[in-house]
C-alpha cells in the first residue's frame, strides 16, 4: 500500500500513473520513478479525480502549460467557463486551474474535476471568504483549513497555498517596500488577514495539518509565491528571496512527509534576471519542479501580455521551469474571453516547446523535423496538420491562394523551396 506517488517511489512500486507517463514522455519507468522518488518530477494525481490523464512535471519532462479560469462576482457564468475547459483540452493544455471566488464553486469545481482530463489546480485562499460567508478577518484558522479539505475531496490535483508569507516575510517586505507591493491575489488576501488579526498565517502556523490533508487525497503542494514581482522594478528582491528561502524549508518538511511538492515564482522580471532566478530557486528548493507565471519581461505592453510572458517564459523553461502559466491579452485589463484564452494558449505552447527543444528534451525535435520536411515538399496539407495551431494557418493560405498553387503569395514563381528542388532535380526552374 502507498499514501502518494512520491510514497509509491520512494518504496519501489511503479503506479499505473507512472506507466502511463512513461510512455508519454518515453522514459523508463524506473528512472521516472526514482525522479519522482526525489522529488524533482511530481504527478499530480487526486485519488479522487476519476477522468485524469496523468503528466509528470519536472526534470526531464516536456514543459507543461495551464490555463486559469473560473467564475467571479462580474462573470458568473458557469456554461461559459466550461466552454473555456472543453477548448483548453481540445488545445492540449495539460493543466486548469479554477480562479473561482464567487458563488457557485463547488459545483464549478465538481464538473471540472468531472469532465477534465487535464490536472485540476485551486487556490483555497480565494474561495475562503465565499466559502464561509464572512468578513476576512472573522475567519478562522481552522476555516481556512476546512477549504483546504473541500477542495482535496472534490479531487483537485494540486493547490496554490500561501504558505511562505510569514510574520518573518511580512516584515522584511514592509522593511523593504515595493513600487507594486504584493500583486498576488492570494497572498494579498492572507497578508491582510495577518495585519487584521495580528496572527502568523494559518497555512504555516498549521503546516503540518496541511500536509495530513495532502498526503491523505495524494493532493500536490503547489507553494504559492505571495511575494512574486508585480513589475520589474520589483524582480529579485528582498521579499520575493526571503519567501523563497522559507518555501525551500516547507518543500523539505512536505517530502518527510511523501507529499509532492511544486514552487511557484514571478512574475514580472527583466530578460537578464530570469536565468539567475531558475537557478536560486532550483538551488533553495532542493530541485523541486518550478512553476511560473510569464514572466513578464515588460510593464508596458497591456493588451500584448501573452507576448511578454511567453518572451519570459521561453526563457524561463530553457534554464530549468518546468510548467508555464499561460497568459492573456486580457491580463491586466479584464477577464479572458474565448479569444482571449486560446492565443494564451499558443503564445504559451510555442514558449514550451521552444524551451524543449533549447533543453534537449527526448523528441522535441522531431515535431520540427516533420514540419521542415513537410515544408521542404510543399506539402500543404501535412504542414497544417503539424501546425501548432492548424486552423490559423489554414485561413491565411487560403485567404490570398497563389498563381501557382505549389507556392505562397509571397514568393510565387521565386519560392526557394520549389526552385531548389527542381534544380537539385536537373530540372529547369521556368524563370
Amino acid at each position: 500500500m502507498f499514501t502518494t506517488q512520491m510514497d509509491a517511489a520512494r518504496k519501489g512500486i511503479v503506479t499505473k500513473e507512472m506507466e502511463i507517463v512513461s510512455k508519454k514522455e518515453n522514459i523508463d519507468v524506473n528512472e521516472l520513478r526514482e525522479l519522482i522518488a526525489a522529488g524533482r518530477v511530481i504527478i499530480p494525481a487526486n485519488k479522487n479525480h476519476k477522468s485524469l490523464d496523468p503528466e509528470a512535471v519536472g526534470e526531464g519532462m516536456r514543459t507543461k502549460i495551464n490555463v486559469n479560469l473560473g467564475i467571479s462576482k462580474d462573470c458568473s457564468n458557469i456554461d461559459k467557463e466550461m466552454e473555456k475547459v472543453r477548448t483548453a483540452l481540445d488545445m492540449k493544455a495539460e493543466a486548469i486551474m479554477d480562479l473561482s471566488s464567487y458563488g457557485k464553486t463547488k459545483d464549478f469545481r465538481q464538473r471540472l474535476v468531472d469532465e477534465s482530463s487535464a490536472m485540476i489546480g485551486t487556490v483555497p485562499m480565494y474561495d475562503v471568504i465565499g466559502y464561509h460567508h464572512k468578513r476576512l478577518q472573522d475567519i478562522t484558522a481552522e476555516e481556512f483549513l476546512e477549504v483546504v479539505e473541500a477542495h482535496a475531496k472534490d479531487g483537485v490535483d494540486f493547490q496554490t497555498i500561501h504558505v511562505g508569507i510569514n510574520k518573518e516575510t511580512a516584515k522584511k517586505f514592509k522593511d523593504n517596500g515595493r513600487l507594486m507591493n504584493i500583486v498576488s491575489r492570494g497572498g494579498a488576501l492572507v497578508f491582510s488577514w495577518m495585519e487584521l488579526t495580528g496572527n502568523e498565517n494559518p497555512f504555516y502556523e498549521y503546516y503540518d495539518k496541511v500536509l495530513d490533508i495532502c498526503e491523505k487525497y495524494d493532493v500536490t503542494l503547489s507553494l504559492g509565491d505571495a511575494c512574486r514581482p508585480g513589475c520589474i522594478e520589483d524582480s529579485t528582491d528582498a521579499s520575493q528571496i526571503e519567501e523563497l528561502i522559507v518555501l525551500g524549508e516547507l518543500t523539505k518538511r512536505a517530502w518527510n512527509r511523501n507529499v509532492q511538492v511544486m514552487i511557484e515564482g514571478p512574475g514580472h522580471m527583466a530578460m537578464n534576471e530570469i536565468a539567475a532566478n531558475m537557478i536560486i530557486e532550483k538551488r533553495l528548493c532542493h530541485g523541486a519542479p518550478f512553476y511560473v507565471l510569464g514572466p513578464l519581461v515588460t510593464d508596458i505592453a497591456p493588451g500584448y501580455d501573452h507576448i511578454t510572458s511567453a518572451i519570459g517564459g521561453a526563457i524561463a523553461a530553457a534554464n530549468g521551469a518546468d510548467f508555464l502559466c499561460y497568459v492573456t491579452p486580457a491580463e491586466h485589463l479584464r477577464l479572458p474571453d474565448l479569444r482571449d484564452m486560446k492565443d494564451g494558449i499558443i503564445a504559451s505552447r510555442i514558449a514550451a516547446h521552444a524551451a524543449d527543444i533549447a533543453k534537449g528534451v527526448r523528441g522535441a525535435r522531431d515535431w520540427d523535423r516533420r514540419m521542415a520536411q513537410a515544408r521542404r515538399a510543399l506539402d500543404w496539407e501535412a504542414q497544417f496538420k503539424e501546425a501548432i495551431d492548424p486552423e490559423k494557418a489554414k485561413a491565411y493560405r487560403e485567404s490570398s491562394m497563389p498563381e501557382i498553387s505549389e507556392t505562397c503569395t509571397m514568393c510565387g514563381e521565386m519560392c526557394a523551396v520549389k526552385n531548389m528542388n527542381r534544380i537539385l532535380e536537373g530540372v529547369d526552374i521556368g524563370i
